[in-house]
């Protein structure tokens, strides 16, 4: 089931969210309707706290070549345990601030440990994009946006135009 998408500025985006105790087969749905709301909207990551749920629980899939496989990822209690020194920079975007784009600069590659579907601890090192992905996502997760990586001007620009956005969604 497809999930409405909070935007920004919503409370509930600035929140640091709950670990997981034990998956469940609610968690279970939860982190299938997230998979279906990203593709859906389309993105290739979303956190639990864009649908309102503040619980550490993020779903990424990075795949973009035409005709390639897709690589779904269901994340539990996320969390980067190694990030290298030298740094990416992405022009990143975020289903809760539809539209805007900024560059920001990460780790190029992390080793992130998580908790997949069925209980079992996976750890990966992701490289590229699908770093610059995870670590976005893992940041929703403790309350921060990829503005907060912006100077301020421009970040309270991108606040206002998304203030505008809801009030003409609230409109219409």
């Amino acid at each position: 089931m497809k999930r409405a998408i909070l935007i920004h500025p919503d409370p509930r985006l600035k929140k640091v969210c709950a670990p997981v105790a034990d998956i469940s087969d609610e968690l279970r749905t939860l982190a299938d309707d997230m998979l279906e709301t990203m593709y859906d909207a389309p993105g290739i990551g979303l956190a639990a706290p864009q649908i309102g749920v503040l619980d550490r629980l993020i779903v990424l899939d990075c795949v973009k070549e035409e005709g390639a496989a897709a690589r779904p990822l269901v994340m539990f209690n996320p969390r980067v345990i190694a990030a290298s020194d030298e740094t990416n920079v992405y022009e990143e975007g975020c289903l809760s601030i539809p539209e805007q784009y900024a560059e920001v600069t990460r780790p190029k590659v992390v080793d992130v440990e998580w908790i997949d579907r069925d209980g079992n601890l996976q750890s990966e090192a992701f490289d590229g994009l699908w770093a610059t992905c995870v670590q976005h996502e893992i940041d929703h997760l403790d309350g921060k946006l990829f503005i907060d990586y912006l100077k301020p001007l421009k970040r309270q620009m991108i606040t206002r135009k998304m203030q505008k956005l809801k009030r003409e969604r609230a409109r219409a």
